[in-house]
């Protein structure tokens, strides 16, 4: 993730007139960091919700604890849970979401690498697959680019008044990528 990738998306929320939450289980509030370390951050970023602990997934954030408990934390299914949580619990626009594993062993019947992020909005929720290689480290390096680059792709879609022509986002969908951690 680069520095400028980051600003875009800030100067980007902000032309929009959009706020921005996150909930990250594995990248352990990174994404949330690399927003907030953009000046002027505070006029789109609302909060984060670090949510490592499965109990508090659905203490916090509203993740069902019998879905938790069937699939485990690394599923789609709580990547668009923990973002639409996250949306509602802190009032923004769009919330992003990240659960996976890290490494360096597999978790939740997942190998390492695996990972969901998801992108909720006021039209719904779209989430990524990813399958990543590389350390702990840049997996959750290539977790928070492939974040913020959801993030954007969903806010060009996007402006804050539901006047708007375009505004909303895809309802709940899955996509696959197979990528190399830098």
């Amino acid at each position: 993730m680069s520095e400028a990738s980051a600003t875009g998306l800030v100067r980007l929320l902000t032309e929009r007139g959009l706020t921005v939450a996150t909930a990250e289980s594995l990248t352990g509030g990174l994404v949330c960091a690399a927003l907030t370390d953009v000046p002027g951050a505070s006029a789109v970023v609302r909060g984060g919700v670090v949510s490592y602990a499965t109990d508090v997934k659905a203490s916090v954030l509203g993740v069902d604890a019998g879905l938790l408990e069937r699939r485990g934390a690394v599923d789609p299914d709580v990547a668009v849970a923990m973002a639409e949580g996250a949306r509602r619990v802190l009032r923004a626009d769009l919330a992003v979401s990240t659960t996976g594993v890290a490494g360096p062993d597999p978790a939740d019947g997942q190998p390492v690498g695996t990972v969901f992020v998801g992108v909720a909005g006021p039209g719904g929720t779209v989430v990524e697959q990813h399958a990543l290689s590389g350390d702990r480290a840049a997996v959750r390096r290539a977790t928070v680019a492939a974040a913020l680059d959801l993030l954007h792709r969903t806010a060009r879609n996007l402006r804050a008044d539901p006047g708007v022509e375009g505004y909303g986002c895809p309802t709940t969908e899955v996509s696959t990528r197979r990528e190399e951690a830098p």
